[in-house]
């Protein structure tokens, strides 16, 4: 029989990503997913696997819940990608943040310990853990200092890994997973924001887009070549944190750029800058350096931000279309 995984977060952008690669490797794959009214499935849908990964409801903030899910699940891999995601929303969101991002790891990592420790487990880290950089680019090495209450409940979390690893010997391992971007992003998020109202822009139904710091710096990558790296992860014989990304940069102005041209368009002449998306305390560059992932993983990233961007407001044409 293959192998069995648990993924919270299954409907989430790379919950549904790793979904859908783990069972094209032959796994079994259950996903943790909390109740709600509104159906959050559309991801799945949209990769054709909605049928394929069993749904096993759940709370992250619930740790008999989390305990009943995983004796369900019985999984060899655990894949922790349940999170508050939006950075910009952590501000007026902090507790349920925390309770989500940070407590909801250790929770998780507590019902692993309880009930299946020999599993393998990934927690979703990431690059907002650096925020005001203390280097030029970022490894392993780089010290953090995360400048939202996200980063900050991201950084316990992935401490708390750390911990659990060296404390009660889990094969623990963190991605410190870079910006990455899919068709599949949330609208609230500054990728999908710019594509989908370039589509609109295009067809006539929106004249503007309404930003903040267009400055800023991101190292984007596609989130369908960043789960393969979460996969690797859990392969190697010793746990170990990476940094994934693609070490290249790209500013939000000249990804604007990019996509506007791609439908023939001037970004200037709809693009308004408006402080209320400006945030509290700005990261205003991330830059990401593979070499480790490279070496131990044998992970590179293979779609260049031009291809992603084109990936994407193809994908934003078809959906406003069909409106």
């Amino acid at each position: 029989m293959g192998k069995r995984a648990f993924v919270t977060g299954v409907t989430g952008q790379d919950g549904a990503y790793l979904a859908r690669h783990l069972l094209h490797k032959g796994y079994a794959v259950a996903g943790l997913v909390a109740r709600r009214a509104t159906p959050t499935d559309w991801r799945l849908r949209e990769l054709a696997i909605v049928d394929d990964v069993e749904i096993i409801g759940g709370d992250m903030t619930d740790l008999q819940s989390l305990c009943g899910a995983l004796a369900h699940a019985k999984p060899d891999e655990v894949y922790n990608l349940a999170a508050q995601s939006f950075v910009g929303a952590s501000w007026a969101q902090p507790q349920h943040t925390a309770q989500v991002n940070a407590i909801g790891a250790l929770n998780l990592l507590d019902a692993l310990r309880m009930n299946c420790p020999h599993a393998r487990f990934y927690q979703a880290s990431t690059s907002e853990m650096f925020g005001l950089v203390q280097a030029s680019s970022q490894d392993e090495s780089t010290p953090f200092y995360p400048r939202s209450p996200y980063g900050i409940a991201k950084l316990a979390a992935h401490w708390f890994t750390v911990n659990y690893r060296e404390s009660h010997g889990l094969h623990a391992s963190s991605g410190i997973l870079f910006n990455h971007e899919s068709p599949l992003r949330g609208i609230e998020f500054v990728t999908r924001k710019v594509t989908d109202a370039v589509a609109r822009i295009k067809l006539g139904k929106q004249k503007e887009l309404r930003l903040g710091n267009i400055d800023a710096r991101r190292d984007w990558g596609f989130a369908g070549d960043y789960v393969d790296a979460m996969w690797r992860m859990l392969q190697q014989p010793a746990p170990g944190d990476y940094v994934v990304a693609t070490g290249v940069t790209t500013t939000v102005r000249d990804m604007c750029k990019i996509a506007f041209d791609l439908v023939g368009l001037d970004y200037k002449a709809h693009v308004v800058i408006d402080p209320a998306f400006l945030r509290p305390a700005e990261v205003e560059v991330l830059l990401g350096n593979p070499a480790k992932a490279a070496r131990e993983l044998g992970w590179t990233p293979s779609t260049p931000v031009d291809k992603l961007i084109a990936m994407m407001v193809d994908a934003d044409l078809r959906r406003v279309a069909r409106e």
